[in-house]
């Protein structure tokens, strides 16, 4: 069983010395009200004062419906001060924009809300001398079960080595509300959209084989064509000459 004390402090201790190493003040995170962003949350908050939550709705009416309210209960729980930024508009004015020079595919659509949410993180971030704090978990990373530049860019991420599985124990050692740990992962991106449905598989599956190396046939494959298909987005960004 892991020692989940000595894995906060351990945590703690690693956000304090990188906001030490880059000389800033505070932190500031994506807030969308689900696992992986309370955890992130809790620890930031346990390694420095000045954490901001930013909730970012965009288009979805799950944004601004449960995933604003649990987020805003999280932030409360923690003392973490929390603020909405609404994408919605952005997002459309994008859209316009690009589909007056080219028609574009829905999965490019849906990646424009985790870019969008980036970029502003980022403003806000650079404006109070404060550094980005990644989310996502190691079951995500390795599915490739992110945006690259959207989710996928962080200047630190506290949580990036544990699995769907580990973070809900995680929580579960940190008192977070029930109904946070246990309601389904999803990145809100339309109505209905879960991660497990997008990918189909459980995060289960895809944990007992980051952990123990094994996995029913179709899991194995399911596992492995989303690995393979998402290497680019984890290796370093190809430069001619290097």
């Amino acid at each position: 069983m892991r020692n989940w004390k000595e894995e906060k402090e351990k945590r703690v201790a690693f956000i304090r010395q990188m906001l030490k190493e880059a000389g800033a003040e505070g932190i500031v995170y994506g807030n969308s009200g689900g696992k992986d962003s309370v955890l992130t949350g809790i620890l930031c908050r346990l390694a420095c004062d000045e954490v901001l939550g930013v909730i970012m709705p965009c288009a979805s009416k799950q944004n601004y419906g449960a995933d604003m309210e649990d987020a805003k209960v999280a932030a409360k729980l923690y003392g973490i001060r929390c603020v909405t930024v609404d994408l919605t508009p952005a997002r459309e004015a994008l859209l316009r924009a690009v589909e007056q020079v080219e028609g574009i595919v829905p999965q490019a659509v849906n990646n424009i809300a985790p870019r969008l949410r980036m970029s502003a993180l980022y403003a806000l971030a650079q404006s109070r001398q404060s550094l980005v704090a990644g989310t996502g978990n190691r079951s995500e990373i390795h599915m490739g079960y992110f945006t690259k530049w959207g989710d996928g860019a962080y200047d630190f991420n506290p949580i990036g080595d544990l699995t769907a599985t580990e973070v809900r124990d995680f929580l579960r050692y940190l008192q977070a509300p029930a109904h946070i740990i246990e309601k389904a992962p999803s990145a809100g991106l339309y109505e209905g959209q879960t991660d497990e449905g997008d990918m189909g598989i459980s995060y289960s599956a895809i944990d007992r084989f980051l952990c123990e190396g094994q996995a029913e046939a179709a899991d194995r494959e399911v596992i492995e064509r989303y690995h393979l298909a998402s290497g680019h987005k984890r290796r370093k960004t190809p430069i001619y000459g290097e």
